[in-house]
Formats: structure tokens, sequence, C-alpha cells
């Protein structure tokens, strides 16, 4: 079984998060298997979904190592021991709970905690944090992550909120390790349809940016 920071590098290596959220759980597996159709490996399923840890199992159980599979909007450390024994493999807040990254230290998985001002980006880090998610990043864009980055290179920073195919290259231009990408890539009409061919095509779309924007660091 891979360890936790041969987990972080393959966050690091595929850059894309989908953020998986549903009011209804029963296509999410399928939803999963959409988005590592389009090349998309690394995925969170949401604790918003009801019986989320049931929706983590089955994913787990069904893609197994194929995937790298995590648990989001985690508040405490008791729904963060629920998702690992699920299957999840990191934990992604949308808050700077140290109870929870000593839960994730404690079983060696990797944690992605949100901030958004300097002082919890740095609180977050310091408390142990792998990444630290920016969010809500949709209210100020790449160029606040920019401005974060510059004074905390040390720190690994995953925009969520406001990534999207038009801005994916400008987030990782500004310093971002990792994207969470989440109704822009699991779109919610196309989920509500049961359209998994258009999940999928969003997949291997974010992918291809992606590529193309390493491609031209390259060059």
């Amino acid at each position: 079984m891979p360890n936790a920071d041969q987990n972080l590098q393959r966050v690091l290596d595929r850059t894309i998060v989908a953020v998986i959220r549903s009011e209804s759980p029963e296509l999410l597996v399928d939803v999963a298997e959409a988005l590592l159709a389009g090349g998309v490996e690394v995925m969170e399923v949401t604790f918003t979904v009801p019986r989320a840890a049931r929706v983590i199992e089955k994913v787990a159980d069904k893609l197994g190592s194929r995937v790298l599979l995590g648990a989001g909007t985690v508040l405490d450390p008791e729904t963060a021991r629920a998702a690992f024994l699920a299957g999840a493999e990191f934990i992604v807040s949308p808050a700077v709970n140290v109870d929870v990254i000593q839960m994730c230290r404690r079983y060696s998985k990797l944690c992605m905690p949100g901030a958004f001002t300097p002082t919890e980006v740095v609180a977050a880090w310091q408390a142990g944090a792998d990444i630290v998610k920016i969010f809500p990043s949709d209210l100020v864009g790449p160029k606040y992550l920019k401005l974060l980055h510059g004074p905390l290179p040390q720190v690994r920073l995953m925009p969520t909120g406001g990534v999207n195919l038009d801005t994916a290259a400008e987030f990782l231009a500004a310093g971002a390790c990792a994207l969470g990408v989440g109704s822009s890539l699991v779109d919610q009409k196309a989920l509500a349809a049961g359209d998994l061919k258009k999940i999928e095509s969003l997949a291997r779309q974010f992918v291809a940016k992606v590529a193309e924007y390493r491609a031209g660091r390259r060059a």
C-alpha cells in the first residue's frame, strides 16, 4: 500500500483533485468511474453527501488503487477516522482543525485543511498540513494565491472554488501545487441528467489543460 509521501506525490503529479458532491449518492460511484475514464485519478467525496462513508467504501471497493480517494468537508477527527475506515487516503476540510490534522498524522494519511488568510495558512502548515486548501478561492482568484505564494513559497497551496477551464492555468502559474475542482468538473446538471459522458469529457479537458500548461513551462 502506498504511504503518505507517495500519495502526496500522486496528488502533485496528477494536479486535479475532483470534488464529488450531490444530494443523491446513488450515481456517485459511476461518477468516480467517469472521472477516472477521463484521466482524473484523485477525488474526494464530501461529507455533505448523504451516507458519504458508504459512498467512499463503494468507490474504494470498485476502483481500488486506480484512484486516490479522499473525504471532503471533514469537520472533526471522528469523521476523519470514519472516512479512513471506509477507504479514504486523504482528508480535505473547509477550515483548520488541529485535531483533524493530528488524526491524519496518527493514521499516516494526507491532510488538506482549508484556510484563507495568511495567518490561517501558516497555522495549518505549522500544525502539519500536507497541502493547504485556499478556500473560497472564487472570491479572490489567482492574484490572491500569487500574493500568498510570494512570502510563503514553502507552503503547498491548492485553490478550491473558482477553478475552471478558463482559470486553471492562471492558478497554476500563480503557484498552485494542485487544483480543487468542483462543479465545473462534476457538473450538477450533467449529474442530475445522468450524463456521465459529459463528466468524462470535462475530466479529459481539465487533464489536457494541466498538460498544456506544463508543456508550455518546459518550452
